[in-house]
């Protein structure tokens, strides 16, 4: 009997390219990987009876059916499986942290399916075919939907709504579509030509998209109430986290969202007023915030030409090696090295800020201090500064990733939608707010997540829709 394919085939990721390549260009970072490469890889998979991948994954993907399929070089068939969940899968297949990975049962001793990059190979392979074309729907339904918000969340929204048959415009504030996709993701992880190929497929399929209009400012929410059945609020957790410390008024301390969008931008082309730019060319950067934000403001800093780069985490470093068995099939807590900090910089954990240096109204540096992290009964961090440790750090450049915390209360009062006790729409488990036709979805009501988290919203908030508009749906919701 021949052995488990698992046993005699290793587990090979693709890889990147050269860092003193890369960190040249803001082009993809990842190498791509030979159809032959795939199958094998995919040849990997157990086909579970219980497939943990598909359960951990928020969308409901199925893997073990497309990668079997790409095992067995049918491509369309697997990339009709990978479509029949996922309406972003060139996305989530470049920035998804794979929680189905986690979960793969070959995690229990050996190590997981490259299910990411077999997601890839997929729907890269999709489009080059030709199976990726535009499906308009067979008929319309009258409905009208306005869908405010452009990111994963809205975007997955429009278009399971607009094949329902729904007429569906999308609305924007930034002056192209996109949201957090198009200007918070770097290009190095992320190409926008990936966003736009998606896109007008879209628009040829009956989406309309509506840019550079605030819903709330520019444009009345009242007006979108009158003219559309229904509205969906998809504009994301915006609200930075900020850090109330002495000196932070001081100039050179920026969000990290003020410096991605921006670097985003001057990437696409547009010019940036020089008493505007935020330019890490020849700076002391430092990064405050270990997440996937601030590891992308490392590597961003790395291709405009810092002279040095520091990230700085408040809570202790994770351990290197898991113990799978105790966490498995749950997303581990463990040290993660992104694509950046490959590419050089230094990371210091357990690190708090106390307070900002300047000279003449810049920062010069910051105040630090090693913390000691503890946990209360309930499972509730607390942070305590360890006496002594007080040290410095130069910087002419700070960059605050901490997260976000709360939903746009602007645009929320337009619609008269209530915020809950953490700043995001009420909204309830159908994403319905108390305001009747309108509806909420993605970050804006579940807070900060993942790419996948926001696609889930956005189904599920289509199929709620289309239930309030004809009574009853047939939209999937996984």
């Amino acid at each position: 009997m021949a052995e488990p394919l698992f046993l005699t085939i290793d587990r090979q990721p693709a890889g990147y390219r050269p860092v003193a390549e890369r960190v040249q260009d803001f082009r993809d970072v990842a190498l791509p990987r030979t159809e032959p490469a795939s199958q094998t890889q995919a040849s990997r998979c157990l086909s579970c009876g219980v497939p943990y991948c598909h359960w951990a994954c928020p969308i409901g993907n199925y893997v073990p059916d497309w990668n079997t399929l790409i095992a067995r070089g049918e491509w369309e068939r697997a990339y009709r499986r990978l479509a029949a969940t996922n309406n972003l899968p060139e996305v989530t297949a470049r920035i998804c942290p794979a929680l189905c990975e986690a979960a793969c049962v070959l995690n229990l001793g050996y190590e997981p399916v490259t299910i990411r990059e077999d997601e890839l190979a997929v729907i890269e392979r999709a489009f080059a075919a030709g199976y990726v074309q535009p499906r308009r729907p067979s008929r319309r339904t009258g409905k009208a939907v306005a869908v405010v918000g452009s990111g994963p969340a809205g975007l997955a929204c429009a278009d399971q709504l607009n094949q329902a048959g729904h007429r569906v415009t999308v609305f924007e504030a930034h002056d192209r579509v996109g949201g957090i996709l198009r200007y918070g993701i770097p290009d190095f992880k992320l190409e926008k030509w990936v966003l736009d190929r998606r896109l007008a497929i879209w628009q040829e399929e009956g989406i309309e998209y509506v840019t550079g209009v605030r819903i709330g400012a520019d444009r009345p929410a009242s007006q979108l109430r009158e003219e559309f059945d229904a509205v969906c609020l998809a504009g994301g957790s915006r609200v930075p986290r900020d850090l109330a410390v002495p000196g932070r008024d001081l100039r050179g301390i920026h969000f990290a969202m003020e410096y991605l969008v921006q670097a985003n931008r001057r990437v696409a082309g547009e010019a940036v007023p020089s008493a505007e730019l935020i330019d890490a060319r020849g700076k002391r950067v430092v990064v405050i915030g270990g997440g996937d934000t601030g590891a992308d403001c490392v590597g961003t800093a790395h291709r405009q030409g810092a002279r040095e780069v520091v990230q700085i985490e408040l809570l202790p470093r994770p351990p290197a090696l898991e113990d799978r068995s105790a966490y498995w099939p749950n997303y581990p807590l463990i040290l993660r090295a992104s694509s950046s900090h490959e590419e050089g910089g230094t990371r210091q954990w357990s690190v708090t800020t106390r307070r900002f240096l300047g000279e003449a109204g810049r920062v010069t540096g910051l105040v630090c201090a090693q913390a000691k992290t503890t946990r209360d009964p309930e499972g509730r961090f607390a942070i305590e500064e360890m006496a002594g440790t007080e040290y410095e750090l130069a910087a002419e450049l700070v960059l605050l990733a901490l997260g976000f915390q709360a939903a746009d209360s602007q645009l929320l009062a337009a619609f008269g939608v209530p915020q809950d006790a953490r700043g995001l729409a009420a909204a309830d488990a159908l994403h319905r707010t108390a305001v009747p036709g309108v509806f909420v979805a993605g970050d804006m009501r579940r807070g900060q997540s993942l790419v996948v988290w926001a696609i889930r919203e956005g189904r599920e908030a289509a199929h709620a829709i289309d239930c309030f508009l004809m009574g009853r749906s047939a939209l999937p919701t996984g």
